[in-house]
Order: structure tokens, then C-alpha cells, then sequence
């Protein structure tokens, strides 16, 4: 009887054992890996937990941003760089191109979204329902740009960047805003005294080291690694938009100061004027931009820009500057056909090319080509009644974007190196009676066309 009984005791006490154990495997399963983050059904494929924890963060993200009814795109340059791999199989594939969890599982401390600002409003709701799913999250204020102006120096803060996090990994959700130029900025992100500074890796962060303009996206609605999502329609071009995003303001404080020592010409020609070279800038910009032509605003109008945030009145041009390997021959033509004939064409392609064109009245548009040599830039000068040539250096720069008279514009991001070098260390001094062939600080006298090629580098219409 006691030998019966042990027997039944070891069995039961093994059928316990079983029960209990595969229960532990159930609650593993079923609550702690959905918790924590450690295996996921839903993943395609098999992949690490730490894999699986960012496709994880960012469905749940996903799945916070749709809640809330807020509209949010991908602009992660790793996974759209991976996307871009695989554009046409995305595109013509309902499911995703792989079984594999190929991009959202990528190694990576972040995946960033973009969120357009008009189209949400409610902070509060939002973040409470992040805490209710375990994000941590930080918001990231500063100034408004859009308001300032020479009569205002706004302080009004807006949001310009949320980071939620979750376990070991990240979203960076960057706010863009619609400029009056007719495209998207976002500001940089600059963290308060208060803020902790080791709450992710700020340094990695693909966005925010610099304000950044980019034309407003086509987007297209994609499912990848089995998550619903919005990217730009054409990757590759938004990767390269990207890569040359840097923005500058407009320096309206400095302005200020400069019209109280030189109060501004407020006079009828000066508005005037001003009135017909921003319409001429606006003219010369959109024919450029649909040749594909890059260029930066040059000389005086470089020079208004970056000291009064505005035309100089009494330079009587408007002047844009273009690398020579831009140049195409459809510029002449594509000007003519806007209404713009040409004034005058000195150079040629291999040496000091020089357009201007004649817009309204007597406004002018001067188009300078610049080369490239050694350590500097330049671009040349010519003398129509004597053939001589001048040259103009600089150091070399690079180019950013800014807002001038309403247009999204380049403009040298070494802004005062080049202005120093045009017009010397007290361009913030109003000069208006300047010779171009002695005034510039960066003047050098550079030979003389020979006389048989007069007809052809010599041109005047």
C-alpha cells in the first residue's frame, strides 16, 4: 500500500512539475516577450532580439501616431537607403518585398519620421497614451523664425523635435514647418540646460545638428516588414536632398543694428527697384530651376542679403553666381523664352563666362560663372572696350539654403569669408560708388583677350 502510494505521489508530483513548466513557457511567450520586447510573432523571419526589439519600437510607434490620427512619413536616410534597394519590388508588392525582417530590423539606435505641423495640433493625449505604453519621451523647443523681421525679434517657441523611446531603442520625430517660400524647414535641435543630456545619443541623430529646407514630398503609401508606412515617393532624390539640406536665417538682428547707423532708403525708386529685382530673382530662379541649374546669390545681392536681409536700393542689379560645370548651353535660350534678352556675353566656357540679361526698365540680371583652381574660386571679369580681363578669388565654400524675398535660395554657407573677400573688412559699410575693376578686395588684373577673339568672347546686344 505505501509502495502504491509513493508512486502516485512521484506522478503527480511530475504532472505538476510538467503543468507548471509549460505554463512559464506560455507566460514567455504570451506576456513577458510582447513586454519586453524579446520575440515577435509578427516578425518576418527569425531574427535577434535586439533586431526584433527595433521593429518592435517602431510598430508600436506606429500604432501610437495611428491612434491619434496624425499623418507621419519615414525619412530614416539608413532604412530609406535599403528601401531605395528595392523601390520597384516595394512598390508593385502589397506585402513587402521580402520574408525577412530587412529594414526596420537594420542595426540602428534610431528611426526617424517626419511630421508635417499643420497637420496635427494635440500635444496632451498623445503623450499620455506614449506613457501608457512605456515610451519615455522629450520634447524639443526653440524660436519661431517665421516671425521674425526687421520690426520684431520673436520669442514665441514652437515644437521642433520629439524623441520617444522604449527599451534600448529610439524615435526621432522631426517637426517640419511650411515656409513662405513654398517649402518645409525644420529647425535645429538644441537642448535646454535642464534636459538630460544622456537621455539617447543626440550626437547620432541624422537631423538636427543644422536647420534644414527641403521641397515639399510626394509620398507613398508602402508596407514594410509588415508595417504600414509613408515614405518619399522617390528615396534616392530625398537622400540627396538630404545631403545638401543645411539652412541658414536671415541675420535680422545684425540688420537692425546696420539701419540704425544707415537708415534705410525708403524712397519711391527704391521701393521700386527693389519690387522689379525681386520679381527678376524670382524669374531668374524658377528658368534656372527647370534646367537644373544650381546656383547661389552673388556679389551685391549676396552682399544685401547677409547684411540688411534685403536688396541694396542703389545697386541697380541683381547678381547670382554658378559653377562652371553646371553650365549648360539652353540657359541663353531658356532666358530669351522667359522675356529676358540678353544684354551682353563675355568669356567663354573655359575662361571668365559672364551673362547678363535685361530685365524690367533698367534692371539687370548678371549671371557669373565660377572655376575652380588649387586652393580658391574664381570667377572673371571683362572690359569690353580694351579686352582686359580681370579675376575675382575666393576661398573655397559651399552651399546652403536661405529664404531671401520670399524664395528658397542659396547662398555661400561660409557667408562671411566670401563677403570678406568680394568687399573687404568694412563691407558693413554702404559704398555707393564702386568700379568694378578696382573696388573688389579680391580684385587681380588677369591679361588681355587676344584681338581675334574679340568677336567671340567680346559679345554686346
Amino acid at each position: 500500500m505505501q509502495k502504491i502510494n509513493k508512486n502516485v505521489v512521484l506522478a503527480l508530483l511530475s504532472l505538476t512539475s510538467l503543468v507548471f513548466l509549460l505554463f512559464q513557457l506560455y507566460y514567455y511567450k504570451f506576456y513577458l516577450s510582447q513586454k519586453n520586447g524579446a520575440v515577435f510573432s509578427k516578425v518576418r523571419g527569425r531574427q535577434s532580439g535586439q533586431d526584433s526589439t527595433r521593429w518592435h519600437v517602431v510598430r508600436k510607434f506606429l500604432g501610437l501616431i495611428s491612434s491619434h490620427n496624425i499623418p507621419v512619413y519615414l525619412i530614416d536616410p539608413l532604412i530609406l537607403g535599403l528601401v531605395n534597394k528595392d523601390i520597384e519590388q516595394i512598390r508593385s508588392s502589397p506585402d513587402g518585398p521580402s520574408p525577412e525582417c530587412k529594414y526596420f530590423c537594420a542595426p540602428r539606435d534610431f528611426t526617424t519620421f517626419a511630421l508635417l505641423d499643420k497637420t496635427w495640433k494635440h500635444e496632451v493625449g498623445l503623450f499620455r497614451t506614449a506613457e501608457k505604453m512605456g515610451f519615455q519621451w522629450l520634447k524639443i523647443i526653440n524660436k519661431d523664425p517665421r516671425l521674425d523681421g526687421m520690426d520684431d525679434l520673436s520669442g514665441i517657441e514652437i515644437p521642433l523635435h520629439y524623441i520617444f523611446k522604449l527599451a534600448s531603442h529610439a524615435i526621432h520625430l522631426v517637426v517640419f514647418y511650411e515656409r513662405s517660400g513654398n517649402y518645409l524647414w525644420h529647425g535645429p535641435l538644441r537642448l535646454k540646460q535642464y534636459m538630460d543630456r544622456k537621455f539617447v545619443p543626440f550626437r547620432k541623430l541624422h537631423f538636427g545638428r543644422y536647420p534644414g529646407a527641403y521641397e515639399k514630398p510626394e509620398l507613398l503609401h508602402v508596407s514594410i516588414d509588415d508595417l504600414k508606412v509613408q515614405i518619399p515617393k522617390n528615396p534616392s532624390s530625398f537622400l540627396e536632398e538630404m545631403s545638401h539640406s543645411r539652412f541658414l536665417e536671415c541675420r535680422y538682428r545684425e540688420a537692425r543694428a546696420f539701419f540704425q547707423l544707415y537708415p534705410d532708403d525708403a524712397s519711391l525708386d527704391a521701393v521700386e527697384f527693389r519690387k522689379k529685382a525681386k520679381s527678376l530673382l524670382h524669374l531668374a530662379a524658377l528658368t534656372l530651376n527647370n534646367l537644373g541649374v544650381k546656383f547661389w546669390l552673388s556679389s551685391g545681392t549676396c552682399l544685401g542679403w547677409y547684411r540688411q536681409c534685403n536688396v541694396i536700393p542703389h545697386s541697380k542689379d541683381v547678381d547670382l553666381g554658378v559653377f562652371i560645370r553646371d553650365y549648360k548651353a539652353d540657359i541663353i535660350p531658356a532666358f530669351q523664352k522667359a522675356g529676358l534678352p540678353l544684354k551682353h556675353k563675355f568669356g567663354k566656357v573655359e575662361d571668365s563666362l559672364e551673362l547678363s540679361f535685361q530685365g524690367e526698365d533698367d534692371v539687370k540680371l548678371d549671371i557669373f560663372f565660377f572655376y575652380e583652381e588649387g586652393n580658391h574660386i574664381w570667377n572673371g571679369g571683362t572690359q569690353a572696350k580694351s579686352g582686359k580681363k580681370f579675376k575675382y578669388l575666393f576661398p573655397k565654400f559651399t552651399l546652403c539654403w536661405t529664404e531671401f524675398v520670399e524664395l528658397k535660395v542659396h547662398v555661400p554657407c561660409e557667408s562671411l569669408q566670401y563677403v570678406e573677400a568680394n568687399y573687404g573688412p568694412d563691407w558693413k559699410v554702404p559704398v555707393k560708388i564702386w568700379d568694378w575693376k578696382s573696388s573688389p578686395s579680391n580684385v587681380q588684373y588677369n591679361g588681355v583677350w587676344p584681338v581675334d577673339e574679340w568677336d567671340d568672347v567680346i559679345q554686346i546686344y
